[in-house]
């Protein structure tokens, strides 16, 4: 299948700001963390439905990648993935 990956803003300033937060106590950590994230969520485009029905969402299209504790939130259009969302456990996706 192989889908276009598109970053909303949305995550984008989420997921810097979490790298920041972990990069304080460990930047190697914290380089660790994004680069196998990004893994994670790059082999969407292959599999994009590989992930559960997202839980914040009434929508088959709305998935959750699930990665140590954080949930990435994303939408399955016809030519890409869309990623917006990121949280950690039971936080609020929407600010």
């Amino acid at each position: 299948m192989n889908m276009r990956i598109e970053f909303k803003a949305s995550f984008v300033k989420r997921f810097e700001t979490q790298l920041r937060f972990i990069a304080n106590d460990s930047p190697q950590s914290a380089l660790k963390f994004k680069n196998e994230l990004l893994k994670q969520i790059r082999s969407l485009s292959d599999y994009p439905l590989k992930c559960r029905k997202s839980i914040y969402f009434d929508d088959e299209s709305i998935r959750d990648l699930v990665y140590k504790g954080y949930t990435i939130v994303y939408c399955i259009n016809q030519d890409k993935i869309e990623v917006f969302g990121l949280t950690k456990c039971q936080e609020n996706i929407v600010d």
